[in-house]
């Protein structure tokens, strides 16, 4: 059974997981009230590309209250087995203040392949939440300084349209 693609202006569905501080999250119901960047990554390589995203968005609106941003790492398949490994590696390689912002799920990636259309694992994969956690924007890739501005204009027009 394949997942509904994921469009500008639906509601992003609920993804369960755990951030590096050992506690359940729910996305969106952990953003619900704030303009959110969603950074997914579906590989160890992604991690670059994720972090690299959500770098510079911490850098341009991190100090804003109305503005959040989750990494999600999607960990499938034989690697879930090594959960306390890779969870140790992560732990070491985030900022203890950005605990709380990784989210990592194991299962339930091919779903989510679908709705986001995953042809590269290898890519982020970005959702732009409103307050109300419908997506109203989205993009797959590097970090990219000719797409950057993309990002930068629709949360500032969403975090606008929130008032």
């Amino acid at each position: 059974m394949f997942a509904a693609a994921l469009t500008v202006g639906t509601p992003m569905p609920k993804i369960e997981g755990e951030n590096l501080s050992g506690q359940k999250a729910v996305l969106p119901d952990v953003a619900k009230g704030k303009v959110t960047l969603v950074a997914m990554g579906f590989s160890y390589e992604s991690r670059r590309s994720v972090e690299a995203w959500t770098k510079r968005f911490r850098g341009d609106f991190g100090q804003n209250p109305d503005i959040a941003f989750f990494e999600v790492p999607m960990i499938s398949g034989m690697a879930r087995l090594a959960k306390l490994f890779i969870e140790s590696g992560m732990r070491r390689g985030t900022a203890k203040e950005d605990h709380d912002k990784v989210i990592t799920v194991y299962g339930g990636s091919a779903d989510w392949k679908d709705r986001l259309a995953v042809a590269d694992t290898d890519l982020a994969y970005l959702l732009l939440l409103d307050r109300e956690g419908r997506v109203r924007w989205r993009h797959a890739g590097v970090f990219d300084e000719k797409v950057w501005p993309e990002l930068k204009d629709a949360t500032s027009i969403t975090l606008q349209a929130g008032k």
